[in-house]
């Protein structure tokens, strides 16, 4: 069973960037697919981009595409999300979490992941 910790937030003004990591342990990394998701206070869970197994295939949501990129190290068992130009409306606490897949793709759906991180709080402030 794979353990899955996020580091990397904190506080940023706006158009400032962040880099999450989301470090596993318990098992190697290369055997999951990774989706990063978000909750916001008063909001529903949000997925906001996932990497395949290889790392070849990656999908962002429109709220956050051509600003954030989803990355992976399975050698050092770690993936991560680089965050730029972020606004306001990105502050959230972002998990990342960890499903065996059945396809060479990754889900945006939060149901399909079994293994999740504790939450690392990205705030937007000026």
């Amino acid at each position: 069973q794979v353990q899955l910790v996020e580091s990397g937030g904190g506080l940023v003004q706006p158009g400032g960037s962040l880099r999450l990591s989301c470090a596993a342990s318990g098992a190697t990394l290369e055997s999951y697919a990774i989706g990063w998701f978000r909750l916001a206070p008063g909001r529903e869970r949000d997925a906001i981009s996932c990497i395949n197994v290889s790392g070849g295939y990656t999908y962002y949501s429109d709220s956050v595409k051509g600003r954030f990129t989803i990355s992976r190290d399975n050698g050092k068992n770690m993936v991560y999300l680089q965050m730029n130009n972020l606004r306001s409306s990105d502050t959230a606490v972002y998990y990342c979490a960890a499903d065996e897949p059945t396809n060479m793709f990754c889900s945006m759906l939060g149901r399909q992941y079994d293994y999740w991180g504790q939450g690392t709080q990205v705030t937007v402030s000026s």
